[in-house]
């Protein structure tokens, strides 16, 4: 499931504050992410998180819920654990954080990215997309959102607690 190369760097592909973004190998086909130039690691909310060994390795399963208003198409995704970070919120808490590597798929192109996991609840956005995955190719234009298109009506409308 994880055997994917990593994306090389290519003439910038311009992407807006805010994205529309999936996580293929999930089978999250929509999240609205915040593209934080702030943040040197990706983000996702991820919730029921259990480290567990498989192989000789260190595994975690956890849960995502890829709407901001709903409680509907929670995921169960199980992979190996990257890395472990002390990672420093915008308030100045610092909390250590699993990392696992996820391909996303952003305005149409797709790059294998580390990813924190965290509880992102009270957030405005279910993942944010940092530094390290955005230097793969991508600008990042402040004043326009949604380049790589909108998610289809019914997305729009889940994310916003409306089924």
């Amino acid at each position: 499931m994880y055997q994917v190369s990593r994306s090389t760097p290519h003439s910038n592909t311009l992407t807006g504050w805010r994205e529309w973004v999936s996580l293929p190998d999930l089978g999250v086909d929509w999240i609205k992410a915040k593209i934080d130039t702030g943040a040197r690691t990706s983000s996702l909310h991820a919730f029921d998180i259990v480290e567990f060994a498989q192989d000789g390795e260190t595994w975690v399963r956890f849960k995502v819920k890829p709407w901001q208003d709903s409680q509907e198409d929670a995921v169960v995704v199980e992979c190996p654990v990257h890395d472990r970070r002390a990672v420093r919120s915008s308030s100045g808490h610092a909390q250590e954080r699993l990392v696992v590597e996820l391909l996303i798929r952003l305005v149409d192109r797709e790059v294998l990215a580390e990813v924190t996991l965290s509880n992102r609840d009270e957030m405005g956005f279910r993942m944010l997309i940092g530094r390290e995955a955005l230097r793969r190719g991508f600008s990042v234009d402040p004043a326009r959102s949604f380049l790589g298109g909108r998610a289809p009506r019914d997305a729009r409308r889940r994310n916003r607690g409306k089924v």
